[in-house]
C-alpha cells in the first residue's frame, strides 16, 4: 500500500467501535470488538485483537486505511470459494455448525484447544467427515502442540484424509521438524504456516526455511492487500487466504486479496461471518453454494448504533488507534 496516510483527525472522526455477539466461543471469546473506519472510497476494519501490541496492531490499521482511502487492486475473479469453520466444539454440535454454511466443499476444524484432548479432536474431525464424506478437511492447531504431539496427532487425524494442517507448532524450526518427521513416516499431510507468517518480523522466513508447503495469508495482520500480494509473490508458495474473525467489512478485504491472486488453489477461510450472531451490514458477506461473490460491504448506520461499544471501550479503541497511527508515522 502506498505510504500515504490520511490525517489522524480524519480517522478519529470516522471511527465506529462495535461489539458483536458470537454464535459460539472462538479464540476464547463470545463477543467480537472491532473498530470501523469510513474513508472516501469505502469502509475499512481495524480489528487487531486486544492482546496485540501497538506495532502489530499498526499493520491492521494500515490495512483499514488501504480499504477506506486507497481501494483494492483489480480483481482476476469475482467468485471466491470458501471453507466452513468448525470451532473447538463437542463433536455432537458439528452438524449444527456446518448447517450454517450451506453447501460445503472444504472445512477447517480447530484442534489443540487448551483443556481438550486428542480424543476430542479426533471425534470432532470424524464428525465432520461423517457429515461430509467428500469435503476437503484441514485442521488448525494455532501452534498448540509441541513437535512429538503434533506428529502423533496428525498421524492419527490423517486417517480421515487431511488436506493440510495449519500451524501445528508455534515456531518455524518446529514446523520444519514436523514436516520432516511426517514425510519420513509416510504420513501425507501438508503443513501450512499461519502465525509463522503474520507474526514474524520477516514473513518470508518460513519459506526460506522450507518449513511449510503453503502459506495462510490474512490481509489485516500483513498490512493490506497489496502487501500480502507482494509476500505471496516473493515466497513462491501456494497461498490460502483467511480471515481474523472479521465483520463483512474486513472480509471484503480478504476477498479482494483472493480475487487478485494469480492462482487460488485452495478454498479460502473467509466464511467466518457465519460464526457471528450479528454483523455491521444488512447484506453480510457469507457463502452461497460454497463461494462468496465479490462485492462491497457497506456498514449500516442502524446496526452501528445497535451494536455500539460502551463509552469506555470506545475510548480504549480510539486511544489504541492513536498509538497505532503513531507507529505508522514513525516505524522506528
Amino acid at each position: 500500500m502506498p505510504h500515504q496516510y490520511p490525517p489522524l483527525e480524519d480517522l478519529l472522526q470516522s471511527a465506529r467501535v462495535v461489539v458483536l455477539p458470537m454464535r459460539v466461543k472462538f479464540r476464547g471469546i463470545l463477543e467480537r470488538e472491532t473498530l470501523l473506519l469510513r474513508g472516501p472510497v469505502g469502509w475499512g476494519e481495524f480489528g487487531a485483537f486486544p492482546e496485540y501490541g501497538d506495532a502489530e496492531a499498526s499493520r491492521w490499521l494500515a490495512s483499514a486505511i488501504e480499504a477506506g482511502w486507497h481501494g483494492f487492486p483489480e480483481p482476476l475473479r469475482t467468485s471466491i470459494p470458501v471453507n466452513a469453520t468448525v470451532p473447538a466444539i463437542e463433536a455432537s454440535r458439528v452438524p449444527e455448525i456446518l448447517a450454517r454454511f450451506g453447501r460445503v466443499d472444504a472445512v477447517k476444524v480447530k484442534v489443540a484447544e487448551p483443556g481438550q484432548s486428542l480424543d476430542d479432536d479426533a471425534a470432532r474431525v470424524a464428525a465432520v467427515r461423517a457429515a461430509l464424506p467428500h469435503a476437503a478437511i484441514r485442521v488448525d492447531a494455532n501452534g498448540g502442540w509441541d513437535v512429538p504431539t503434533a506428529v502423533t496427532a496428525l498421524s492419527r487425524l490423517a486417517d480421515v484424509g487431511l488436506e493440510y494442517a495449519e500451524q501445528p507448532v508455534p515456531d518455524i524450526d518446529g514446523l520444519a521438524e514436523v514436516r520432516r518427521r511426517l514425510r519420513a513416516a509416510g504420513v501425507p499431510v501438508l503443513i501450512a504456516a499461519d502465525e509463522s507468517v503474520r507474526k514474524e518480523e520477516d514473513p518470508l522466513k518460513v519459506a526460506r526455511a522450507g518449513a511449510a508447503d503453503l502459506l495462510v495469508v490474512k490481509v489485516a495482520p500483513l498490512g493490506g492487500v497489496r502487501r500480502a500480494l507482494e509476500l505471496v509473490e516473493q515466497a513462491g508458495m501456494p497461498a490460502v487466504v483467511s480471515s481474523a474473525l472479521d465483520t463483512s467489512v474486513g472480509i471484503r478485504a480478504g476477498l479482494a486479496l483472493a480475487a487478485a491472486l494469480p492462482e487460488l488453489p485452495y478454498a479460502c477461510g473467509l466464511g467466518t461471518v457465519s460464526l457471528l450472531a450479528a454483523d455491521v451490514t444488512n447484506q453480510p458477506l457469507v457463502a452461497d453454494d460454497g463461494a462468496i461473490t465479490l462485492r462491497d460491504a457497506v456498514a449500516d448506520e442502524e446496526l452501528l448504533e445497535q451494536y455500539a461499544a460502551p463509552p469506555e471501550r470506545r475510548d480504549w479503541w480510539l486511544a489504541r488507534l492513536r498509538r497505532a497511527y503513531a507507529v505508522l508515522q514513525d516505524p522506528a
